[in-house]
Formats: C-alpha cells, sequence, structure tokens
C-alpha cells in the first residue's frame, strides 16, 4: 500500500491527507519518532500544567502519551475531518479533557494568547516542501497564526528534520520579530538509532522558540544550540553559524547512517570536539579490513594512539593505519588521536567517555550493548607536554612539545599548527634529564606551571638535548651521502665547506658541525623566528664554524652564484626548506627550489667532486618525474634514496657520471666512515648505521 505522496506538494493538500488516514486507518503514524523517542525534549521544554496546541496533529499517539503522564490541558487540530473523527472516537471515554478540532492552522479561530506551548511534529516540515512564492506564502501565514496564539514567554515547539530550507525559514521568521532561538538535537538511544535507521538517515531536531515581549529598537538576537550530547545550550554568534552547525550534526548522522549499513567507504575521518568551547578533542579514523576472516567476537575495535606518536607512519597514514588495523586481526578499527592542548586524565576516563560516540560508527550487527574492546601501545595514553606556543609572521603558530616516545625516551619536537600530523623538527633529550622532568610533572601535577609561563619556558629550555642522536630518518640519510666525497678519513682531517638551506631546529647542521671537526657551515634559513627557536629549544649555537645566514634560500644562492670568480664553492649542499603552499603536490622544497635556471646556479657553487644533496616531499607521481628529470639535466649524476614508510627521497646528486658507485662500494665507503666516527670521545648513536641509510639506494 503506498501511501507517500507522487510529489511533495500534495502534503498541501486536504484531500491528500483525507484519503491518507482513509487508507491508514485506525494504525498510528509517528513523524519523526514516538513518544518514548522524543519525551527527554518534550518534557525539558513543556509544563504538565501549560496550555498546549497541538498542530496538524493526524492520527499520531503523541497527544495520548502526553495526556496520559500529566498534560491534560491539550488541544489538537487538524485539516483532515477523517482524522478529527478518528481521534474523538478514539478519545473521547478514555481522554473527556482533550480536545480535536478540524481547523485550518493557517487561519485559527482562538484568541489571542491561549496558549503557553504550540506543539508541531513534523507539520512545518509537510508544509515548507519548497521554496516557491506560493509555498513560501502559506508558511508565513502559518507562522504568524502560531505567534499570535502564543503568550509573551510561549514556546514554538517544532520537530523538525531541519533541512536547510526549513531551518533558514523558521529561524528568520522568528528572529527578527525577537524570538529567543534554540535547536535541539534529538537524544536517541543506540537501540533506537539501530531501528530507526530505515527511516532517517538525518537526525531529528527540535526548534524552541521563545516569544520575548517587543522592546522597540532593539536589535538583539539569540541563537543557540543544544546538541544530545550536552547538557547545556551553546550561543551562537549568528543564525548562519547555526545553520553550519546543524549541517555538521547532519553530515555527522549521515556518515554513522552509510558506515552502519557497509564496509569500505575509504579514509573516513571526522573530529569530536568539546562541547564547551568547540575545539576538537579527538580525531577519529575508521578502517575497514574486508580481508579480515569474521568470528564473534572481531567486528570492531578502538584503538587509542599514545600522545605524541599521532605523527607517525603507523598511525598517520592511511597506509599505516590500514596495517595497524590488519594486525589487531578487527574487521573494523576506529583509530583515536588525541589532540594537543586537551587535557586527558587517562585510559578509563577516554574510554568512558566515547565509548557511546564510537558506538555510532559501529558496523552492521553491533548491538549497542556489546563490548567493544579499546585498545593501545603498552596500555596508557602517552605523555606530551606543550613548552611553548608562538606564532612567527612567516611560518604561522608553532608549538614545541615534549612526547615520551616508545623506548621511554623523550623527544621534543617542533610543530606548525597548520601541519599538526608534521614534525617539522624534532630532538631527543638527554635520557636523565627528561626522567627527572617527567618524576616532577608527577610529582608536581596539580600545581603544574601554565604552558608559557616564564618559569616553566625557562626551566624546559634548559633542558639538555642529546646532540648525537639524529631523529629524522631523511636526516640520517643526508649525513650518509658525505660518503660520495669519497675518503672518509679526509673528511674528519681537512676543510669541508657546507652550505645548508633551511635551518628548522638546527639539528642537521648542528650533527655535521659537532662530528666533521675541520666543517665550515653556512645555514641559511627565511624565518628569524625559527633561528630563536632552534638557540632557545634544541640545543643548537652559531660559532667560528657555523654561521647562520637571515635569507630566502633562493636569493642566497643567486647572490653567490653571481659573484662570478670570487664566488664560494661548496663540497656539499643540502636543501632542507618546505614549501609554505599546502594546495602544492610537492611539499618539499619549494618548486622554485627546482627550477633550471635556479639549479644551475647551485651547480655554480658546488667543488666539481662535491655533492648536492636534496631532500624530495611529492606526491605527484608526474611532478616528480618532471623534477628528476630536470635535476639528471644538470647533475648528470643522480642517486635516490627512499625513506621508508614516508614520502620523502633523498636525492645525491653529482657532476660527473663516470664517477658513479655501485651500491657494495658505497656500502664501504660508508662503514669506513662509521668507523672514524666512532672514535672514544665521539658521541656516536648505537642505533644509527650508516650503510644502513644506503643499502636501498638507486640510480636514476
Amino acid at each position: 500500500m503506498n501511501l507517500l505522496p507522487k510529489s511533495s506538494k500534495e502534503f498541501g493538500s486536504v484531500n491528500y491527507w483525507d484519503k491518507f488516514f482513509q487508507l491508514r486507518g485506525k494504525k498510528a503514524f509517528e513523524w519523526y519518532g514516538t513518544y518514548l523517542e522524543l519525551c527527554e525534549v518534550l518534557h525539558k521544554y513543556i509544563k504538565p500544567r501549560e496550555k498546549v496546541l497541538v498542530i496538524g496533529c493526524g492520527n499520531s499517539e503523541l497527544s495520548e502519551q502526553l495526556y496520559d503522564v500529566g498534560y491534560q490541558d491539550l488541544v489538537n487540530i487538524d485539516i483532515s475531518e477523517v482524522v478529527i473523527k478518528q481521534m474523538k472516537d478514539r478519545n473521547a471515554t478514555r481522554r473527556p479533557q482533550m480536545s480535536f478540532l478540524k481547523m485550518d492552522m493557517m487561519q485559527m479561530e482562538f484568541p489571542d494568547a491561549s496558549f503557553q506551548v504550540v506543539l508541531d511534529k513534523g507539520t512545518l516540515d509537510a508544509v515548507l516542501t519548497d521554496e516557491e512564492e506560493k509555498t513560501l506564502q502559506q508558511v508565513d501565514r502559518m507562522l504568524a497564526e502560531v505567534g499570535r496564539v502564543l503568550q509573551v514567554g510561549g514556546r514554538y515547539l517544532c520537530i523538525s528534520l531541519a533541512q536547510a530550507h526549513v531551518l533558514k525559514k523558521a529561524v528568520g521568521h522568528f528572529s527578527r520579530a525577537g524570538w529567543m532561538v534554540r535547536v535541539h538535537q534529538v537524544a536517541y538511544s543506540q537501540d533506537q538509532v539501530m531501528e530507526t535507521e530505515h527511516r532517517f538517515s538525518l537526525p531529528v531536531f527540535a526548534f524552541i522558540m521563545t516569544k520575548f515581549r517587543p522592546v522597540p529598537g532593539s536589535a538583539l538576537q539569540i541563537f543557540e544550540l543544544c546538541a544530545q550530547e550536552q547538557g547545556k545550550p551553546v550561543r551562537l554568534e549568528s543564525a548562519e553559524r547555526l545553520a553550519e552547525a546543524v549541517l555538521e550534526r547532519q553530515q555527522y548522522a549521515w556518515l554513522c547512517s552509510q558506515l552502519r549499513r557497509k564496509a569500505g567507504l575509504g579514509n573516513v575521518s571526522l573530529d569530536l570536539c568539546d562541547g564547551d568551547t568547540g575545539e576538537p578533542r579527538y580525531t577519529l579514523h575508521v578502517v575497514d579490513s574486508p580481508t579480515v576472516k569474521p568470528s564473534r567476537d572481531n567486528h570492531f575495535a578502538i584503538f587509542i594512539i599514545p600522545q605524541g606518536r599521532e605523527t607517525e607512519w603507523l598511525f598517520g597514514m592511511e597506509e599505516g593505519r590500514k596495517q595497524l588495523a590488519a594486525s589487531t586481526g578487527f574487521r573494523r578499527l576506529v583509530t583515536v588521536a588525541l589532540h594537543r592542548g586537551q587535557q586527558y586524565e587517562g585510559m578509563d576516563s577516554i574510554q568512558a567517555e566515547l565509548s557511546t560516540r564510537v558506538m555510532e560508527l559501529a558496523p552492521v550487527g553491533v548491538s549497542a550493548q556489546q563490548q567493544v574492546p579499546f585498545l593501545s601501545v603498552g596500555g596508557d595514553i602517552g605523555i606530551r607536554t606543550i613548552q611553548h606556543r608562538d606564532c612567527s609572521p612567516l611560518s604561522g603558530d608553532y608549538v614545541i612539545e615534549d612526547v615520551q616516545g616508545d623506548d621511554k625516551h623523550f623527544f621534543r619536537r617542533l610543530i606548525f599548527l597548520s601541519s599538526k600530523n608534521v614534525v617539522q623538527s624534532e630532538a631527543r633529550l638527554l635520557k636523565d634529564v627528561s626522567h627527572r622532568a617527567q618524576k616532577k610533572r608527577k610529582k608536581d601535577r596539580k600545581k603544574q606551571w601554565p604552558a608559557d609561563t616564564p618559569e616553566a619556558s625557562s626551566a624546559a629550555s634548559r633542558q639538555s638535548i642529546d646532540r648525537s642522536y639524529l631523529c629524522c630518518e631523511h636526516h640520517k640519510a643526508m649525513i650518509a651521502g658525505l660518503v660520495l666525497l669519497r675518503n672518509s678519513k679526509l673528511l674528519l682531517e681537512t676543510p669541508l665547506a657546507l652550505l645548508v638551506v633551511g635551518l628548522g631546529g638546527g639539528s642537521l647542521p648542528l650533527f655535521v658541525h659537532d662530528h666533521f671537526p675541520k666543517s665550515s657551515i653556512d645555514a641559511v634559513e627565511i624565518d628569524p623566528s625559527m633561528l630563536e627557536v632552534a638557540s632557545q629549544w634544541f640545543g643548537f649555537s652559531q660559532s667560528d664554524r657555523m654561521q647562520v645566514h637571515i635569507a630566502d634560500g633562493l636569493d642566497y644562492v643567486t647572490s653567490l652564484a653571481q659573484r662570478g670568480e670570487a664566488r664560494p664553492h661548496y663540497d656539499v649542499i643540502m636543501f632542507d626548506v618546505d614549501s609554505k603552499d599546502p594546495t602544492l603536490g610537492m611539499s618539499c622544497p619549494p618548486p622554485a627550489f627546482v627550477e633550471q635556471a635556479f639549479l644551475k646556479s647551485v651547480k655554480s657553487i658546488l667543488t666539481p667532486e662535491g655533492v648536492f644533496i636534496l631532500n624530495l616531499v611529492c606526491r605527484d607521481l608526474g611532478l616528480k618525474d618532471s623534477v628528476l628529470a630536470g635535476l639528471k639535466t644538470v647533475f648528470p649524476l643522480l642517486y635516490v634514496r627512499r625513506i621508508e614508510g614516508e614520502v620523502n627521497e633523498i636525492l645525491f646528486c653529482q657532476l660527473h657520471p663516470e664517477q658513479k658507485l655501485a651500491t657494495p662500494e658505497l656500502l664501504e665507503m660508508a662503514q669506513a666512515l662509521e668507523r672514524t666516527l666512532r672514535k672514544p670521545g665521539m658521541g656516536w648513536d648505537d642505533t644509527y648505521v650508516l650503510s644502513d641509510m644506503l643499502k636501498t639506494v638507486k640510480i636514476v
């Protein structure tokens, strides 16, 4: 039996509704939920002794159930004579005080200010089917009548799907009249969500429009959103922002609906925000593993990423998360990253906070009562301490943070907030210092200095950096490229001139400075703020062998090349500079650094036997091929070393192709250099094996 109209316009037809209720008979038709699904919001905004008008009542049981729990001053109206007769017959004996009247809500017969509440369950949605002029005029008459029959302080409570055009009309109409506007998302239990899934993919909202006494000359407008998980409403600055917030809720509900119905939607991610501040608190990624064989207990799990480890390949990249999901053995895994700047008490509190919300992302077949496992690394949430926040005019907002690694060492990181999951610079803190700091943090947790106070910053910045340890794999590979200068012993005994473009935290030039005692280093950094960061937080300092030049790397190199015979020549030139334009397919270096004219300038200041080392991060394969071809035109000998688990590729460029070395020769030279560097009295990280950095090098 088809009860739905052929077109939405029929919702405004008296004949349609008479026919609808004749065909449906005595069976109640519940728009947008039953009394049990709506009672929480109804009881919040309607008092039992208030006089309530229900417009477009239909044959819903809502009024009857309200009456039965004590709301007995109820008047119901509907345009359909058929349904009014049905409802009178159904309630004459059991609910004698409740009245049912055939009446057009666009031309009601009640005196002004007759009611304290007008209740509308789906009627506005049924009337406002489009934005044609005739329809809008009808809705204007309807809402004007609602306003007329309500007392000052009374409320129009409208249950709606809050489609964009409906929300815009209702909010605009009442806010212009000086009413307070609140939109309240109806909270359903997980069981109710799953039962009603086939009916609506969109969430149900209640509009609560409160009538204020007109104040001449006042332009005050009040807009509030009360989300289903919040106990108190949030004040919003405009009708537009209210519409955006409702749309976000609808998009989230649609996503949950899709995730319940099917797996394999691709890379699904979303932020869960703090209800009071609106700041992101958790970032969730939903990963399906359809190849995992289903069993009774492996449908769904949550993985909490320890603080500070969200940048690792396994957690921060799509391929890494797929590998993680497959290794856990669950068909759907939701990874949860914890945001810096938020406070977390521990795994138990996070589980309690997330347990209801993550069930909305569960696949079909997982019941609301099922116990979902929460997984992590080592069973804790990790440690992250933000030591400093600031804003650079060139690089934007950034933070300095200390995080605990999986080996219990602490690491200091520079993070640009424009790329929150990318570590710009990293250094390991000396273990004894970081251990004492950790113990002190635990001891003083309740009276810990706020981040960025002078006392906290001063104490943290004095922590010692392990200058012998290179955290970044691409830095390790770049250092290994020095073996292309051939004689390893001479590297430590004879002058070695280096140009490093891109300072960051300074760990790369600092490592060269400390391990190659005859080296002379020019470092170029465009952002003066980064020199301050490197000096204050990463143990960097200039010397007679290492100078920093605040300049654009492009201008600096070009100006050197233009000196003619007087130009300097470097044995090694290193580029480790990122692009500030996130729209490009290449994030390191900026495209201008690999243009032919500039590469020729680089060539002109490189010694004939020297090596030009470039950190390349390029996700656009076509663009990458073009970059490699351009480099090979200027530097005929080109080695490439891919960094495993990252997008980075280290390019080693030289001028004489006849001097190319096979992999066994490279490894032998790397081993010889490492033996030289491991001499007593010189700090060396035992996990850093130079030859390992060159095993996968290929010649382009």
